[in-house]
């Protein structure tokens, strides 16, 4: 083969490869890596004890994973009601109620097995003190954005799935 052709057969080849999605190249993401992130509530099945949705409507909600090991997460109903006295201390009895049973912040750390697609909490600290220095294991899965997750014992009680998207 004479230069030229050696030179037009280099260029197409690391045309080639330039053109290969990134993920042929290099190793896949861990599921790990695939977890961290924020990611924003989408859905859930949870259900109160009279059988009506634990998030109502138009819920909102954060979950973040961080690189080194740390998670916090917020749900909160969009239907809570406003404190008259406009001080959260100063609650009355029901909206104090209202605001408990709307809503769940956790934080602490997590480990996830690659192998069982898992991720376990530590939780540190809770709006549901029950759970505060609690671990539980939850299953998940990532298609795309949307992150689902199975948790085995809701704070209301019971099962539920959950349902994310990724934070963009």
């Amino acid at each position: 083969m004479n230069r030229r052709g050696v030179f037009s057969t280099s260029v197409l080849m690391a045309l080639g490869v330039a053109l290969l999605p990134s993920n042929v190249l290099g190793q896949q993401k861990s599921i790990k890596e695939q977890l961290v992130g924020t990611w924003t509530f989408v859905s859930s099945t949870t259900k109160l004890p009279d059988g009506s949705p634990a998030w109502g409507t138009n819920s909102k909600g954060l979950l973040i994973f961080t690189e080194n090991g740390y998670f916090s997460s917020q749900i909160v109903r969009s239907d809570l009601p406003k404190f008259a006295s406009n001080n959260r201390t100063q609650g009355t009895p029901e909206e104090n109620k209202a605001v408990v049973q709307g809503s769940i912040a956790t934080f602490g750390t997590y480990t996830v097995d690659e192998t069982k697609k898992t991720y376990t909490l530590k939780f540190e600290g809770s709006s549901f003190p029950n759970r505060a220095e609690t671990e539980q294991t939850r299953a998940f899965t990532i298609a795309a954005d949307e992150l689902k997750i199975a948790n085995p014992l809701t704070s209301v009680g019971g099962s539920s799935e959950l349902v994310y998207k990724r934070a963009k």
